[in-house]
């Protein structure tokens, strides 16, 4: 177990319900937060990930540390693509 269930209030993963790019994931998360399209981004660093949220109507930032090339993910056309962590937590300061 990892021990992180603490810093999220919901989850969702591919044995739960439809695999990415399906937007399921996001869609049931947002349905179980009350939360809007427009209230939601998701980050994640691969293709899969990125169509999801473009599946689900949602914002996504891109990071690069994943399975997929920078041009690859780039043509998704997320709203920023970031090298790492620190990238990320500077466009959440300026962009939350």
């Amino acid at each position: 177990m990892s021990e992180l269930g603490e810093y999220f209030h919901a989850t969702r993963t591919a044995d739960q319900t439809f695999s990415k790019p399906h937007p399921a994931m996001l869609l049931e998360i947002m349905n179980e937060l009350g939360l809007a399209a427009d209230r939601v981004l998701m980050v994640g660093d691969t293709t899969h990930d990125l169509q999801m949220a473009i599946n689900a109507r949602v914002d996504a930032v891109g990071v690069t540390h994943g399975a997929h090339s920078v041009e690859q993910l780039q043509a998704l056309k997320p709203l920023a693509l970031l090298d790492d962590f620190v990238q990320l937590r500077a466009w959440f300061k300026a962009n939350a």
